[in-house]
């Protein structure tokens, strides 16, 4: 049988899924997965999980307090019951997000981090197993810096520019996931041009990242995210880690042709390497419209289908 091209992406790639689809990761056998309050919300719906969503409402039921306070909780253990199913399928590890509302509060994001790490450990998962995820926001790398020195590993979501991957990986973030198709939509929109893979803006600053990183012996993992096509994969191809959509993962497994190593190979140019305090930080952010603009976005759209979940169980709790 001759082999597909996610064979070969497995070979020089770690290959995570970016779904909370069970049977898609049980299909298609992935090292980590990654998911986020989109994925979980629609995790939550599946028929796999209509136990474990009525235990945690069942669970809410018992609990007093404010309904505010209540919701939240029950929110936050659907999440960590999709990572500990994760967990049974996959050998790696299993990326669980830090409430979106919190990305600019580093004190509040440091609490839920340990309450995740601490609920996932009362279900007998080690924190090894586990990596919480973060905004790369500025409050974002500051609590992934405390929680590093903790030992709890973090993934840095939402990141689309130099400014966060270099400030992600002085602050000694375990992972960082550059966005590519939320770039390429930028840019599309934005210039009215169509892309090639080895244009797409997307994949052009993954490159430049995982370049600048190699270039510094950065231990820091980086981990392509948002793909809209397998053409940007493939473009990606010995990145250490990328993170794929079932429907994409299928097409490369479908597809026998050849998948040359992309990155690790030919020398990239490395961009010049800045150390960024608060202000500079800020105004390098402030500087790309594509990534404040994407950025702010993509908060708002987990904060969105966070909120989407919370009524969900709202009204469980009210049935």
């Amino acid at each position: 049988m001759a082999e597909s091209k996610l064979d070969r992406l497995r070979s020089m790639t770690t290959v995570v899924a970016d779904t909370g689809d069970f049977e898609a990761v049980r299909r298609l056998r992935p090292i980590d997965c990654t998911t986020n309050p989109t994925l979980v919300l629609k995790a939550v719906e599946l028929p796999h999980f209509a136990d474990r969503v009525a235990d945690a409402v069942a669970w809410g039921r018992t609990q007093s307090g404010d309904r505010a306070a209540v919701v939240s909780a029950v929110a936050d253990r659907l999440g960590v019951s999709v990572g500990a199913a994760l967990t049974e399928l996959v050998p790696g590890r299993v990326s669980t997000e830090v409430d979106a509302d919190l990305s600019f509060d580093t004190a509040a994001s440091i609490a839920k981090a340990r309450a995740i790490i601490a609920a996932y450990q009362a279900r007998g998962i080690g924190r090894e197993r586990i990596l919480v995820k973060l905004a790369s926001t500025w409050e974002g790398i500051r609590a992934a810096e405390v929680l590093q020195r903790e030992g709890i590993d973090c993934n840095l979501t939402l990141l689309f520019s130099p400014a966060q991957a270099m400030a992600c990986a002085d602050a000694g973030a375990f992972l960082i996931s550059p966005f590519v198709g939320r770039i390429l939509d930028w840019y599309k929109k934005s210039t009215g041009k169509t892309y090639g893979a080895e244009d797409d803006p997307g994949v052009v600053s993954v490159r430049s990242i995982y370049a600048a990183y190699k270039a510094r012996g950065v231990a820091t993992v980086v981990m392509g995210a948002s793909f809209r096509n397998v053409g940007e994969i493939e473009a990606l191809a010995g990145c250490d880690r990328l993170t794929i959509s079932p429907a994409l993962l299928d097409e490369l497994a479908a597809d026998t042709g050849d998948l040359p190593r992309r990155l690790g190979v030919d020398a990239i140019p490395a961009p010049a390497w800045v150390t960024h305090d608060e202000a500079s930080f800020r105004w390098a952010l402030n500087e790309d419209a594509m990534a404040t603009e994407k950025l702010a976005e993509g908060i708002r759209a987990f904060a969105a289908d966070l909120a989407k979940l919370k009524a969900l169980i709202a009204a469980r709790l009210d049935a």
